[in-house]
C-alpha cells in the first residue's frame, strides 16, 4: 500500500481517461433511456461487463467524442468541478439536467492490483442504475434535444477561452436557462467513492414538463 500524490504516475491523466470513456458510454446510454433519439440509432454493446445502448449515427457520435475530448484537459488538471447533460424541449427550455460531480482526493492510497477493477464495479454500478433511471422520470415530451455543460473551478474559467482544444470546437458560456432550471425536483440516482475519484450523479427534474 503507498500513499501518492496527484502528480505521481500523472493520475491525473489516468483518472481523465477511465472517467471519459465511462462518460461516454453514459451520455449514450441517458440519450436512449430519455428517449432523446430514436432507438434504432442505437446497437446494444457491452462495457463494464454490461450490455449498454451505443449510437450509430456518425455526426451525434463526434459530437460527443469532441466534447469530452475538451472535457479531459480539465479533468486532468482537476479543474472540472460537474458535468451535465441537459435535456431540452423543442422551446429549448431544460426538461432534465442529468448531473455527474466529480472530485478527486489530493492524495491517494493505493493497491495499484485491485485499484482499477474495483473502480470498474463502482462505474458499472452507475452504468446499471442510469439503465433504469426512467422507472423514477417522468416521460419527457417529444422532439427533445441535448447539450454537454461543463462546470469549472473559477481559476480554469477565466483560460477557457484562450484554450481551443479542437479547431471550430469553441468553449462558450451557457445560457442561463440552460444551467437554471425552475421548479425543479432533485432525484439522486447513485454515489461512487474509490481512491482516485468520487462521483455523484443526481437528475434535477422539472415539476411540469408539458
Amino acid at each position: 500500500m503507498a500513499t501518492l500524490t496527484r502528480q505521481d504516475l500523472n493520475f491525473g491523466q489516468v483518472v481523465a481517461d477511465i472517467l471519459c470513456e465511462f462518460l461516454e458510454v453514459a451520455i449514450h446510454l441517458i440519450l436512449y433511456v430519455r428517449d432523446v433519439y430514436p432507438s434504432g440509432i442505437f446497437q446494444k454493446r457491452k462495457k463494464y461487463n454490461v450490455p449498454v445502448q451505443m449510437s450509430c449515427h456518425p455526426d451525434l457520435n463526434q459530437y460527443i467524442q469532441d466534447t469530452l475530448h475538451c472535457v479531459k484537459p480539465l479533468i486532468e488538471k482537476n479543474e472540472a468541478e460537474k458535468v451535465v447533460v441537459v435535456i431540452m424541449d423543442k422551446e429549448h427550455h431544460p426538461v432534465e439536467r442529468f448531473v455527474f460531480e466529480i472530485s478527486q482526493p489530493p492524495l491517494l492510497s493505493i493497491n495499484s492490483e485491485t485499484l482499477l477493477s474495483h473502480v470498474e464495479q463502482l462505474l458499472r454500478a452507475m452504468i446499471l442504475k442510469i439503465s433504469v433511471c426512467d422507472a423514477v422520470l417522468d416521460n419527457n415530451p417529444p422532439g427533445c434535444t441535448f447539450t454537454v455543460l461543463v462546470h469549472t473551478r473559477e481559476a480554469a474559467t477565466k483560460n477557457m477561452e484562450k484554450v481551443q482544444v479542437i479547431k471550430d470546437f469553441p468553449w462558450i458560456v451557457a445560457d442561463e436557462q440552460e444551467v437554471h432550471m425552475e421548479e425543479a425536483k432533485l432525484i439522486p440516482l447513485k454515489t461512487m467513492t474509490s481512491d482516485i475519484l468520487k462521483m455523484q450523479l443526481y437528475v434535477e427534474e422539472k415539476t411540469q414538463k408539458t
